[in-house]
Parts: structure tokens; C-alpha cells; sequence
């Protein structure tokens, strides 16, 4: 199970928390919903969200686009949720300018291999595109130290990494700096 399972089981977990879909221009997959999973989009339309300045980061991964809308962050910043954003190394990068405060986690699988195993039985990519996943998740836990925290996905460890997540958020509601106020008189 990826990242998206994990989100999954997060918000079971803690309904208050808001993911924040990301469109894209790739196509959709078997068993994925629009709106759900991503905001699937037609490389036009994608065009027109940059153009009307409606993502706040977007980026070409792995050939296609992908962005996140402000309007879905926003919303949940407004009604004072946890917000989740899927985004790789650079999208955390630029989050992480645009929202100082924000909390950053590296969730990751616990090796390579493992990741390459999950890659190839999803049965999705063609295998040029499977060495280019894998080459860049290589690159990308090398920029791991960039995050305030990293989660270990295992194999068949969903509801651990859920655990851990759920511990960070926990841990970030507590921060003497996070409360947003004067400490109760003792």
C-alpha cells in the first residue's frame, strides 16, 4: 500500500482532516475517481488554472503536470483543519516558502526494492517509467533531511504508519509555539 492508502486510513482515523486533491494531466488509472484520487484535467485546462493563478505550486512529474489548488487549501486552512498535501521533494520545497508554519513529513518505503515491488504490481507504468520512479525516489530521499519528520510506509505495516502520522499531529498540537495563545494560569 502507497501514500494514498495511507492518506486513506488517516482520514478515517481523524475525519477532520482535509486532503488536498491535485489536479493533473495524467490519465486516470484503473480503479481511481476524478476529484477523489486527482483532479484529472485536460492539459488545456491545466494551462487555464496557472494562467487564472488558481494553484499555488505546480510542477512536470514523471512527464505529466500536476498542481495544487489554492481554493482546496485555503478552504481547509479557513476552517482550521489538518491539511494534507501529496507532493514530492521540489512541491515541499516551495510549500514549505509559501507556508512557513506548515508541517513537513517524508513518508517513504522501508527500501528500494520494496518500493520497486509495489511499482511493478500495480501494473501501471511501462518499464522505462518504472526506472524513472525509482531513480527519483533514490534522488529524492537523498533531500529527506529537509523534512521535519519521516514516516516508513512497510509493506503490510499500513496501520503503523497511520500511528506515526497520527503521533506528528498530535506532537504538533501540543507545540507551546502552535497553541496560538497564553498557557493556562496553574
Amino acid at each position: 500500500m502507497g501514500k494514498d492508502a495511507v492518506v486513506r486510513q488517516l482520514q478515517a482515523r481523524r475525519p477532520g482532516t482535509r486532503f488536498v486533491v491535485t489536479a493533473t494531466t495524467r490519465p486516470l488509472r484503473p480503479g481511481e475517481v476524478h476529484g477523489v484520487d486527482y483532479l484529472f484535467v485536460s492539459r488545456a485546462e491545466f494551462d487555464a488554472l496557472i494562467a487564472r493563478d488558481e494553484l499555488l505550486e505546480h510542477a512536470l512529474v514523471y512527464g505529466e503536470y500536476k498542481g495544487i489548488p489554492k481554493s482546496q487549501v485555503r478552504d481547509a486552512l479557513a476552517a482550521g483543519a489538518d491539511v494534507v498535501l501529496r507532493v514530492d521533494v521540489q512541491g515541499a520545497a516551495t510549500m514549505r516558502r509559501l507556508l512557513p508554519g506548515a508541517v513537513f513529513v517524508f513518508l517513504v518505503a522501508e527500501s528500494e526494492h520494496a518500493l520497486a515491488h509495489r511499482l511493478v504490481s500495480r501494473k501501471t507504468e511501462s518499464p522505462d517509467k518504472l526506472l524513472l520512479r525509482v531513480a527519483t525516489a533514490r534522488e529524492e530521499t537523498r533531500r529527506m533531511a529537509e523534512f521535519d519528520y519521516v514516516v516508513v510506509n512497510a509493506q503490510g505495516q499500513l496501520e503503523r504508519a497511520v500511528d506515526q502520522l497520527c503521533c506528528v499531529l498530535d506532537a504538533e498540537r501540543c507545540k507551546v509555539a502552535r497553541r496560538g495563545g497564553p498557557l493556562p494560569q496553574l
